[in-house]
């Protein structure tokens, strides 16, 4: 008989058996350790990292009764791997690298960019998810604009309707890449960097 832990992890309840739940905490320390952003917003990444498996986790056992075994540990990691893109190895000595290819895509999602913003981040969120050029967004918006009031009620109705991309997930979600350790760490506020995945 196995014995289970009660976790708090990205602010989900979560039961894991002792393997896993001893896999996950070598991961994440490793995980830290491995963050090449400043000191004072490692804290904001590892959350974000933690909130990234506890989606995977309730995608797999919901809000059920199910324990997360120590399989399910090691298919998350696999997924998300490190933050360089280097490989992690298992508890069976397996080798998880979780580096996505740059051609990986994943489905796109419609955020505000608040890094390439001029007024709310609309026309360049815009951009992003119908993969078009962010001046011809903008000025598309500005005709519009010009055209009639209409313009401007939308543009407006659009800056509440559509959330930011205000986390590292959030700003691989809106380029349509998947939301790896490495992936998001490229999108660390700190940085200011999007390394490469500019429109």
């Amino acid at each position: 008989m196995k014995k289970v832990t009660n976790a708090c992890i990205g602010g989900r309840s979560f039961t894991l058996d002792e393997d896993a739940y001893g896999r996950l905490s070598a991961y994440l320390e490793h995980f830290r350790a491995r963050l090449t952003v400043p000191e004072l917003q490692k804290g904001e990444v590892m959350d974000e990292i933690e909130g990234r498996i506890a989606e995977l986790f309730y995608q797999e056992v919901g809000d059920g009764a199910r324990v997360v075994s120590l399989q399910l540990v090691e298919k998350v990691i696999s997924t998300l791997g490190m933050p360089d893109g280097s490989a992690e190895t298992g508890t069976a000595g397996a080798s998880f690298s979780g580096k996505a290819t740059e051609s990986a895509t994943t489905a796109k999602k419609l955020f505000r960019d608040k890094d390439e913003k001029r007024l709310g981040g609309v026309c360049s969120g815009l951009s992003w998810y119908f993969d078009l050029d962010v001046t011809l967004i903008r000025v598309l918006m500005l005709v519009a604009l010009i055209c009639g009031t209409a313009g401007f009620w939308v543009y407006v109705i659009l800056w509440i309707a559509i959330p930011a991309a205000d986390t590292p997930a959030r700003k691989c979600e809106m380029r349509g890449i998947p939301a790896t350790a490495e992936n998001m760490a490229r999108f660390a506020r700190s940085t200011g960097s999007t390394d490469g995945y500019k429109k």
